[in-house]
């Protein structure tokens, strides 16, 4: 009884703090949260707020009235859950609009500025972060032996991601030879097999990648496909691209992702990263350039998803003042406007992930969490990308200015029902938009 009381007075300590208007009802067997019921059902889990943050400089060859930029966003998937888009006071590029659109390749979001004039040689900025949840998992849970699934067993919707293309050359032979021999002994054990591929993509002639980098400033680097990879190791996209290539050559469908890690302490441009498909626990993160598989989820922001039809791009030159490998992510309608770089110095397109806090909940306040998250978003995003005015455009600045205050919650605290709170407010307030 001293137990369940303590445990009362601790909850309610911590809500009345948060939120006045929160109370626990019935001996803490129901956490109120204004019209919000939630059962603690007594297992915990952890939960990670993490913030892109990007700059965008944009400079233009010729005189330009107007264009248009799109760019990757975080999209939604398995345990990553987007919240906001923020941009930042010090944006100094005539921003017209912006909206957060679907991708043609589900699940990627893309972001969509359209913007005003600028001059021949003019530099201006895009300033903003990316607010994502991110539902931690160390795949503690993964058996000793998975095997390798038969083609005919794989879903329709993986099958695309086990064939070769230009900078994935899984069919050559040179791909083929070594898939097989890292192959050998595994029992067609799947998680040994994405073991020995992550592994040999980091370390095999590792001596070439640091003589190619300590020459990078003299030297072009080569171009960063698999097979070139294979034969004198490269950067993360080479690293990735041999990953896929390795996983491919023995049936199992792969995938190159784009992604912010928060392990880097330094600005960079973007990373590239690899996942596997593996039966009953979907796309598994490989982190091929540290040799690491699997690869928790709250060490990075997802951006894209690659599909075939991305993966075509070898990013020969991509580092220091040759930038290339983010521009590839970057559409623009206008060929006079492009990306300005400037090794990463202050006013050069560049990016980075933080992690901004972790917090240990009950598994059904993590539910409900994630849920409202998800349900705003997609509210969030729609308005965002319609015309409002008059009472429906004070509803939709009201509810953005909540989602900001439930990130700050998040961001200072050891619990989400702040969180909770504000997002819910949000919700209530784009429920009042009449479209």
């Amino acid at each position: 009884m001293v137990v369940v009381m303590k445990k009362i007075t601790t909850i309610i300590m911590i809500l009345t703090l948060v939120i006045t208007s929160t109370s626990v009802i019935s001996n803490a067997q129901i956490i109120k949260l204004g019209n919000i019921e939630i059962n603690p059902c007594g297992i915990n889990q952890n939960i990670s707020l993490l913030r892109g943050e990007h700059y965008l400089y944009i400079t233009a060859k010729q005189n330009v009235i107007s264009f248009n930029i799109k760019y990757s966003f975080p999209p939604e998937y398995g345990y990553q859950y987007p919240i906001y888009l923020e941009i930042l006071d010090d944006t100094d590029a005539n921003i017209l609009n912006y909206k957060i659109e679907d991708d043609i390749f589900e699940p990627n979001k893309i972001i969509n500025f359209t913007c005003g004039q600028i001059k021949k040689g003019d530099k201006v900025l895009i300033h903003f972060n990316c607010w994502v949840l991110i539902r931690d998992y160390n795949y503690e849970d993964l058996p000793d032996f998975i095997k390798i699934p038969k083609f005919d067993e794989l879903p329709d919707e993986v099958k695309k991601w086990t064939s070769p293309t230009e900078v994935v050359q899984s069919d050559h032979f040179l791909i083929k030879f070594r898939a097989k021999e890292l192959k050998l002994f595994s029992d067609n054990n799947l998680l040994r097999i994405a073991n020995n591929i992550a592994k040999f993509s980091k370390y095999h002639r590792y001596l070439f990648f640091i003589v190619q980098y300590k020459l990078q400033s003299i030297f072009q680097y080569p171009s960063q496909d698999a097979l070139t990879t294979l034969l004198v190791n490269g950067e993360c996209p080479g690293r990735s691209h041999l990953g896929c290539a390795l996983f491919r050559a023995n049936g199992i469908p792969a995938r190159v992702t784009l992604s912010m890690p928060t392990r880097y302490d330094f600005w960079y441009e973007i990373h590239y990263t690899t996942q596997y498909y593996c039966p009953g626990f979907d796309w598994i993160l490989t982190e091929v350039h540290a040799g690491i598989t699997p690869y928790a989820t709250q060490n990075q922001i997802i951006l894209r998803f690659c599909y075939p039809e991305d993966e075509n791009n070898t990013q020969a030159d991509y580092i220091y003042h040759r930038m290339k490998s983010l521009e590839r992510w970057m559409w623009f309608d206008n060929e006079n406007i492009k990306p300005y770089y400037n090794h990463f110095k202050e006013g050069s397109t560049r990016i980075k992930s933080f992690a901004e806090n972790s917090i240990n909940i009950d598994l059904n306040v993590v539910n409900e969490t994630i849920n409202l998250t998800k349900i705003v978003f997609n509210k969030y995003q729609k308005f965002l990308n319609t015309n409002l005015t008059g009472e429906n455009l004070i509803n939709f600045d009201i509810g953005q200015n909540y989602i900001k205050k439930a990130i700050s919650e998040l961001s200072s605290s050891d619990d989400a029902f702040g969180y909770i709170y504000y997002i819910n407010k949000a919700n209530y307030r784009f429920d009042s938009i009449i479209t």
